[in-house]
């Protein structure tokens, strides 16, 4: 039975695209009872430095994060690594890649957006960027809701952004492969991120999780911010099927604006190997009040 964790592995800051910074996630994360943490930006890891500081500042036990888009079969595809260093250099210049090209995409979802009568929104977005180089259409939705042109980023992803919808601009990412080689050869496990959000066929799931563990994928995440209870249950039996490890987080990118708060989740079941446990040695502990 696995001892009572309160791990939060999958989270996003200022630094992509949430609206915290690292260290008032890290705050937040222990006033919700979180015992285990890790920051999780899109494509980028210049700000785990801060989170592993915060966490030790708080007294929480921190994980190197990180969650990679990838393309597969047409789709976007999360890959979350956890426990990585921070300073490999294929790892830095992988993500680097991956980031390029982004400002490119928002400036062409501006133009579509604008062809429907939608005006100014790349430099609207852009206010809501922490960091310019990863403007996401998360920014683009939080600007729709400012302007009033939807009344939350729910209704926005509905009606724009997506694929058929104005706004949606197609962008290839990182490989599965390259992704899994990035994250493990830097000593990090890499987790499939909340695999029920993606709009794959039974056969193409199948093809997913057989790759992504042929590439030496170890984890998936089967408790998380948009799964259903049945779906964790599906997933959980997904794990066990595969041999993965079980991972567990919120999500959580903005109060209001996420399903999930950090930490609120429920327990991993019983039967599966925790992501952390295969990670022990990788975990920054916080100090002890002695070594305070």
């Amino acid at each position: 039975m696995n001892a009572p964790l309160n791990a939060d592995l999958h989270c996003h800051s200022v630094v992509s695209d949430g609206t915290l910074t690292p260290e008032e996630l890290a705050a937040r994360a222990k006033t919700q009872g979180v015992t285990l943490w890790a920051l999780t930006d899109h494509d980028e890891i210049s700000g785990q430095s801060r989170a592993a500081a915060a966490a030790a500042a708080c007294g929480l036990d921190y994980l190197t994060g990180v969650e990679i888009s990838v393309t597969f079969l047409q789709q976007t595809v999360h890959i979350v690594g956890l426990g990585f260093d921070v300073n490999n250099a294929d790892l830095i210049e992988g993500l680097q890649q991956t980031r390029g090209g982004r400002s490119q995409r928002a400036r062409e979802m501006a133009a579509d957006l604008a062809r429907v009568g939608i005006q100014g929104t790349f430099e609207g977005a852009l206010k809501y960027a922490g960091n310019p180089k990863l403007i996401s259409r998360t920014h683009f939705a939080r600007f729709l809701v400012e302007t009033g042109v939807c009344k939350d980023t729910y209704e926005v992803f509905r009606k724009y952004l997506t694929e058929g919808k104005p706004g949606f601009v197609e962008h290839r990412w990182a490989n599965l492969k390259d992704a899994v080689r990035w994250i493990t050869q830097a000593g990090g496990m890499a987790v499939i991120a909340h695999p029920a959000r993606y709009k794959f066929s039974a056969n193409e799931e199948l093809a997913l999780f057989t790759e992504f563990k042929g590439h030496g994928g170890q984890g998936v995440e089967v408790v998380t911010g948009s799964h259903s209870a049945a779906e964790s249950a599906n997933y959980a039996a997904i794990a066990l099927e595969f041999g993965l490890a079980a991972s567990r987080g919120s999500d959580f990118h903005s109060l209001g604006e996420s399903r999930t708060e950090l930490g609120a989740l429920p327990d991993l079941p019983g039967q599966l190997t925790p992501v952390w446990e295969l990670l022990a040695q990788r975990i920054h502990h916080a100090p002890t009040p002695a070594q305070a």
